[in-house]
């Protein structure tokens, strides 16, 4: 059995992350020793493991939530996983776009810059008035 800090080094999760799955249900909630400590397995470890591996790939809590749903019916079809990776490639290959238009912006912006005084400065109209730019890159309302 693990304790919450050595479950954090083993899987590489920060301690306030393994509380927090816990919290919202994605870790089962850990054994208490006689001190109240928490305490983890094999399993608990196997599946925090996959749960980090799913955040590095992107994967939203609740397709992860739904990845971990079916890898504990073992003797189902993978189509629904499949599916869900599917959603997070289309998602991944959208913000690629986004960040390739964004990127072809900000060099237009630089190569339209002269280099002269801010009251000139491209970058800064073109900052100031959206409908300066070439394409849509924006990726949301900001808060």
């Amino acid at each position: 059995m693990l304790t919450i800090g050595k479950l954090s080094d083993a899987a590489g999760v920060k301690v306030p992350t393994i509380r927090y799955y816990e919290e919202i249900g994605l870790l089962p909630q850990a054994e208490r020793s006689a001190g109240n400590q928490r305490l983890y397995g094999q399993k608990a470890q196997e599946r925090l493991t996959f749960i980090r591996h799913a955040r590095e790939l992107g994967f939203p809590l609740d397709a992860i939530r739904d990845l971990l749903s079916l890898s504990d019916r073992p003797n189902q079809s993978c189509a629904a996983a499949d599916a869900i990776a599917s959603a997070q490639l289309a998602a991944v290959e959208a913000r690629i776009a986004r960040l390739v238009a964004l990127k072809a912006e900000l060099e237009r912006m630089l190569v339209q810059c002269a280099g002269g005084v801010i009251a000139d400065c491209r970058v800064i109209e073109v900052l100031g008035d959206h409908t300066k730019c070439h394409g849509d890159h924006r990726q949301g309302e900001a808060p």
